[in-house]
C-alpha cells in the first residue's frame, strides 16, 4: 500500500464519526456475543466460568461486604461547593480577585484571564448524629448522612467531560476499555439469569461517548451493560420488542427449543465457539425476560406509599426500579440523571443546581431508606458522583458563550466530592480535605483508581488480580494504579 492510499484510508476513518461507529456497534440483547475464547477469559483467582452459564453467580475469591452495586452517575460534574462543601473563606472572598497561588500555572477548560471568586450559592446545615454538613438544597440526602462515607478529595486525570466520563466509568480516557459494571459482572456473574447482570438506565438518549460508558470492551459481550431508555414508562417501550405479539409463550418455547437444538448441534461441531455459545444464551435470556422484565420495571406494582416515598419524575422512577432490580439479583445497576450532561452548569449555577437537586434529592434519600428497611442496604453498595467537580472561581463570559453571565463555575479535577453508602461503607464518615477554597485536595487524596479499587474490594475482588489478557498484556479496571482505602473499611 502506497503512502497516498494510506492517507485516503486515514481520512475516511477520521470522517467516520464516533456516533456512527458506536451506533453501529449496538448494545441490545440481540447483539450479546463473546469476542474471545473462554480459555482467554479466566483470571487466575476467579472460579471457573461455565461456558453454558457465563453469567452464573460466582463466589468472590475474597470476603465480600457487598453483593450488588447501584451507581448514581450525575453527568456534567456537580459542584461540590453547592452540595457538600461550605467554605467560609470562599464566602468571605466572594467577588474578589483570587490569590495568585490559586491561578498561576493552572490549566482550565474555559477560564481565560483572571476570574473572580464565587462563594457557595446555598446555606449549609448539619445532619445526623455525625453532624455532616449538607447544602440546604439536598435535605433528603442530608437525612441519610449516617449511612454514607463522604470522599471530599477525589481526583481524576482529565478535566473535559467526554474523556473524564470514560475515565470515571472505565478507568481510562481511551476508547475500547471495559466499564466498571462489565468488570464486576465478569468477576461475579449475576444472581438472576432472567435479567441482564448489568443494566444502565439513561432517559432521553445517550450521554456523551454514548455506550462507551457501559461497554464490555475486549471482555466478552455478555458482560456489556444493557441500556434502558427510562423516559418511557410502559415496559414495552422501555425495552423494545420485549414481547412477541404473534406467538404465545408456549409457541415461542417450542420454536426456541427447535432452534436451540440446531444451534447446539452446530456448536458441538465448532468445538466451544464462545461467540456462538453467547448467542445461544442471548436467545434464552430474551425469552425469559418477557416475564421477569415486565415485573421488574413496572413500578405501579409497588404500594402507593412506596411510590410516594420516592416522589415524582423520571429520576425518582429510575431509583425505584434500581431497588427492584437489585432486589431481584441484578449485579450492577447504573442510574444516569437525565440525558446528556445536565449538571454541566457553566452559568446560572444557583438556578440549575436547585432544579437538578430537586429532581433527585427525595428519590436518593428514599432509595437508601427503602434498601435499609428491606434489609438490602448491608449488601448493596450505593455510589454517587460525577466525572469531576467545579472551580471556586467564576467562569468569565466569552463572546458566544454563557450569554454574558458571570454566575457559573469551570471544571475542577483537582479535588471534588463523591460518596458511597451501604455494603461495607463506614457510615457518617468524611475522608480527606480540600483547601480553604474547595479547589485542591490537601489531605488523603482519593484518585479514581483508588475509589474503584476500594469498590472491587468491598465486592470481594482484588483489583490487581481481576485481569483479562488482551493484545499481549493483562488489563484491569485500575490499569497499573490504585490502592484500597482501608481506613474506611468496616
Amino acid at each position: 500500500m502506497n503512502v497516498h492510499s494510506q492517507e485516503r484510508i486515514q481520512h475516511w476513518l477520521a470522517e467516520r464519526t464516533r456516533r456512527h461507529f458506536f451506533r453501529d456497534c449496538g448494545v441490545g440483547l440481540g447483539t450479546i456475543a463473546f469476542n474471545s475464547l473462554l480459555g482467554q477469559l479466566q483470571a487466575r483467582h476467579l472460579p471457573a466460568i461455565d461456558p453454558a452459564r457465563p453469567m452464573g453467580a460466582r463466589i468472590p475469591p475474597l470476603p465480600a461486604r457487598a453483593k450488588n452495586v447501584i451507581f448514581l452517575h450525575m453527568a456534567g460534574a456537580p459542584s461540590q461547593l453547592e452540595l457538600f462543601e461550605d467554605k467560609p473563606k470562599l464566602r468571605e472572598l466572594h467577588g474578589k480577585t483570587p490569590p495568585k497561588s490559586l491561578m498561576e500555572g493552572k490549566r482550565f477548560a474555559f477560564i481565560k484571564g483572571t476570574p473572580k471568586m464565587l462563594g457557595p450559592m446555598f446555606k449549609y446545615q448539619q445532619h445526623g448524629q455525625s453532624g455532616m454538613w449538607f447544602s440546604e438544597n439536598i435535605p433528603h440526602i442530608g437525612g441519610i448522612a449516617d449511612e454514607m462515607t463522604m470522599f471530599r478529595t477525589c481526583k481524576t486525570n482529565l478535566f473535559n467531560h467526554a474523556p473524564a466520563k470514560l475515565f470515571m466509568n472505565t478507568g481510562t480516557g481511551i476508547f475500547g476499555r471495559p466499564s466498571m459494571g462489565s468488570w464486576v459482572t465478569y468477576g461475579l456473574g449475576s444472581e438472576n439469569q432472567n435479567l441482564p447482570g448489568f443494566i444502565v438506565m439513561c432517559p432521553g438518549g445517550y450521554p456523551i461517548q454514548e455506550s462507551q460508558n457501559w461497554q464490555s470492551g475486549f471482555l466478552p459481550g455478555i458482560y456489556q451493560g444493557t441500556h434502558i431508555d427510562t423516559r418511557h414508562t410502559a415496559v414495552e417501550k422501555l425495552i423494545e420488542h420485549i414481547k412477541n405479539r404473534g406467538l404465545s409463550l408456549a409457541e415461542q418455547r417450542r420454536q426456541l427449543d427447535f432452534i436451540q437444538t440446531l444451534n447446539r448441534r452446530h456448536a458441538a461441531r465448532r468445538q466451544k465457539d464462545a461467540q456462538l455459545e453467547a448467542r445461544i444464551q442471548s436467545f434464552e435470556l430474551a425469552y425469559r425476560m418477557q416475564m421477569d422484565a415486565t415485573d421488574a420495571f413496572d413500578v405501579n406494582r409497588e404500594p402507593k406509599h412506596i411510590r410516594e416515598l420516592y416522589g415524582e419524575g423520571t429520576q425518582a422512577r429510575q431509583l425505584l426500579i434500581a431497588r427492584r432490580l437489585v432486589e431481584r439479583g441484578v449485579r450492577f445497576v447504573q442510574v444516569w440523571h437525565g440525558s446528556g450532561q445536565p449538571w454541566d452548569n457553566h452559568d446560572d449555577i444557583e438556578v440549575n443546581h436547585r432544579r437538578l437537586a430537586g429532581q433527585c434529592d427525595q428519590g436518593i434519600g428514599a432509595l437508601l431508606k427503602d434498601l435499609k428497611q428491606r434489609g438490602l442496604l448491608d449488601e448493596t453498595l450505593v455510589l454517587w458522583g460525577g466525572e469531576f467537580g467545579r472551580t471556586p472561581t467564576v467562569e468569565l463570559p466569552t463572546p458566544g458563550s454563557n450569554a454574558g453571565k458571570i454566575n457559573g463555575r469551570d471544571h475542577n479535577h483537582h479535588g471534588f466530592t463523591m460518596w458511597r453508602a451501604g455494603g461495607g461503607a463506614k457510615g457518617g464518615s468524611v475522608y480527606g480535605a480540600t483547601d480553604e477554597f474547595g479547589y485542591f485536595a490537601t489531605k488523603d487524596r482519593v484518585h479514581v483508581h483508588d475509589f474503584n479499587a476500594t469498590i472491587l474490594h468491598l465486592l470481594g475482588l482484588d483489583h490487581e488480580r481481576l485481569t483479562y489478557r488482551h493484545a499481549g498484556r493483562d488489563f484491569r479496571l485500575t490499569d497499573v494504579y490504585g490502592h484500597v482505602v482501608k481506613e474506611l473499611l468496616t
